[in-house]
């Protein structure tokens, strides 16, 4: 009786635990024990690119480090499923896709930002992580893209660091190569921010197609080449970005007076396919470009000295994006073991829509809901660990801790750092870490760098800009004066002099940036043309200004704006000067005649008032008429003796 007890009670809990999973849509196949033996990842990125061939030994060397040590993920295996999209977003999303259909738990990846806006959506409603290394896109952002994680510096410090480096050479005025596309538009648009911060701007935006032909980069530079400006940012992909410069070289643009300022992508390109060919490093000679920095460490050292081996045969370089991908995986492992810790476990259900994406032949019905995503997740953005790129952590904006980067200037077939950026100090030429324990110090005296060595071989910093080719000129008006023809002065068509042309001629050379201007005289050369009317001219449109000995009178206050007066206008003041000697009673000087009378009647009225308010009552003045008229004098003069002393 007993066991036909238990059996109906273990056949009811049978019962409502298969309503249970019926009733939520859980496959049979979900594992529900607290560790499993394996653990699937999946990674996504361009296995040929510059960034993708050093980031694939990186990741396949972290894994078997990870699944080599007994300390983390103790029972556990990561399964690592690698893809290559081979430059195709529309490949890396549909990659994605499939890791999605085999229980994959996070995926590293993927390689571009416009890709990484696409599979975020994705990621945002099956809840599995994404940890990209190289997509720096300031846009995507964790509210609106909460399973994104950005294992890499955030674009948007590069761009302070760019921007800060523009103000620190007084600099107005950027021209902005990039590739249009997601990464290049966002990351200008930053860079466009950070400028505006410091007064300075993006004078022109001269964007280039994902895959441009040597004729479009041509095109565009010559465009660039008629501008103002000689400061030139370039943000595009290391695939093609040494091209630029190659069309650059070809029109003549890396000589004297050019700036050329390049993101990440060159000190990738030099890191990874150093050493460059010398055609290529000719190309770049005196361009600043910016790595990410990673402060040296014991583990670094160590990952730095197997990398030889690692690469045996390849000829692949170690850089910076290929120390973040191996900080990923150990990131995620981390993570990973956190997650079991805490009881989580890697359960799919199926997608609540999975009705409506079963019809035709895309099979969408098998994706799948990571039920621990949301657990995983919070693991990962509470690591704390140290890896080979320093301490590695994020902050409440999950961005990794302690942005820097290193400023370097490509010399000779090399290069030199010439100092560093960091979000806590700015500009420096000490380590970052020897000042992220010290109060931030953002004044001007403590912003600086070493010498640079600018393109065309000079040590002199570029004044950064020219007149340029194109564009409208100021046309700006002077009198075609007949008399005092030393102000002003037409001697032809395109001859003008005097003092006022040399004043004005003289304030622009201050201007950091270029004026073009025509001068354009007013008047016949026969009489002294109307200074009202010239101002005038001004307020109609015909002029942008005017130069010359125009007299500041009301009238004219009111339609133009005046510049401080630089000529003395003659108007004096003539007053009479005579030389008196001084002595004890100067000060009576200023007293008349006139002035005495009237002061001595002023008093005896005084006097006559007071007596006739108090004889009546006061016995001082009372009596003898004498005494009382002695008495009245004797007020009045002790008053007047108060006034004086």
């Amino acid at each position: 009786m007993k066991q036909q007890r238990q059996q109906f009670t273990m056949n009811i809990i049978l019962w409502l635990l298969t309503s249970m999973i019926v009733c939520n849509g859980l496959p049979l196949k979900a594992n529900v024990s607290g560790r499993p033996a394996v653990v699937n990842i999946g990674a996504i990125f361009s296995f040929k690119t510059v960034i993708g061939k050093a980031a694939k030994i990186a990741i396949e060397t972290a894994i078997e480090d990870v699944n080599s040590n007994p300390d983390i993920l103790p029972g556990t295996k990561l399964i690592l499923q690698m893809k290559d999209s081979n430059y195709s977003g529309f490949m890396a999303v549909v990659e994605a896709l499939l890791f999605m259909e085999r229980e994959t738990v996070a995926i590293i990846g993927p390689q571009s930002s416009v890709t990484a806006h696409v599979i975020s959506h994705i990621a945002n409603v099956l809840r599995v992580p994404l940890l990209s290394f190289s997509s720096t896109d300031p846009t995507l952002s964790p509210i609106q893209f909460p399973f994104f994680v950005r294992t890499a510096q955030n674009d948007l410090y590069q761009m302070s660091a760019i921007a800060e480096i523009i103000d620190h050479y007084e600099w107005r005025e950027v021209i902005a190569i990039y590739e249009d596309d997601d990464h290049g538009r966002n990351g200008i648009a930053a860079l466009g921010d950070k400028l505006a911060e410091r007064r300075c701007r993006i004078s022109y935006k001269a964007r280039l197609s994902p895959e441009p032909t040597r004729d479009e980069i041509t095109d565009v530079l010559v465009k660039v080449a008629l501008r103002e400006s000689r400061i030139l940012v370039v943000h595009v992909p290391g695939s093609w970005g040494l091209k630029v410069f190659s069309v650059a070289q070809y029109l003549g643009m890396l000589g004297t007076g050019y700036v050329w300022i390049a993101t990440n992508w060159l000190s990738t390109v030099l890191e990874t396919n150093s050493p460059l060919s010398q055609d290529a490093m000719d190309d770049i000679q005196g361009v600043v470009t910016l790595r990410m920095y990673t402060p040296d460490s014991q583990l670094k050292r160590r990952f730095v000295s197997r990398w030889s081996n690692l690469t045996r045969g390849k000829l692949i370089g170690l850089n910076t994006y290929s120390l973040y991908a191996y900080d990923t995986v150990w990131l995620l492992a981390h993570a990973i073991n956190g997650f079991f810790n805490q009881g989580g476990n890697i359960s799919f259900l199926n997608n609540s829509r999975a009705s409506e994406l079963s019809e035709g032949n895309l099979h969408l019905d098998a994706l799948s809901v990571f039920q621990g995503g949301n657990l995983l997740l919070d693991n990962i953005l509470n690591v704390n660990m140290k890896g080979v790129t320093g301490d590695f952590r994020f902050t409440s904006d999950r961005n990794l801790i302690h942005p820097a980067f290193e400023i370097i200037n490509v010399i000779g077939t090399g290069y030199r750092r010439v100092g560093y950026w960091s979000n806590h100090s700015g500009l420096s030429t000490a380590l970052p870490e020897t000042l992220w324990e010290k109060l931030p110090n953002r004044s001007s005296t403590s912003q600086m760098l070493h010498g640079v060595v600018w393109p065309g071989q000079t040590t002199q910093k570029p004044r950064g800009w020219v007149f340029p080719n194109s564009g409208r000129h100021l046309k700006i008006g002077v009198p075609h004066r007949v008399s005092y023809r030393e102000f002003v002065s037409v001697r032809g068509p395109d001859v003008i002099t005097g003092y006022c042309i040399d004043v004005f001629t003289a304030a622009l050379n201050l201007l950091p940036y270029a004026v073009p201007y025509k001068l354009i005289p007013f008047g016949d050369g026969r009489t002294n043309p109307s200074g009202t009317e010239l101002v005038r001219l001004i307020t109609a449109g015909v002029f942008d200004a005017a130069i010359g000995d125009i007299a500041i009178i009301t009238n004219r206050t009111k339609m133009a704006d005046f510049t401080q007066p630089y000529i003395e206008s003659g108007l004096v003041v003539v007053a009479p000067v005579w030389r008196k000697n001084s002595n004890a009673f100067a000060f009576l000087r200023p007293f008349t005649g006139r002035m005495w009378a009237v002061t001595a009647i002023f008093f005896l009225l005084v006097g006559t008032v007071v007596w006739i308010l108090e004889h009546r009552m006061n016995d001082e003045f009372r009596g003898p008429p004498r005494r009382q008229v002695v008495t009245i004098l004797w007020l009045v003069l002790s008053d007047f003796g108060c006034i004086l002393f």
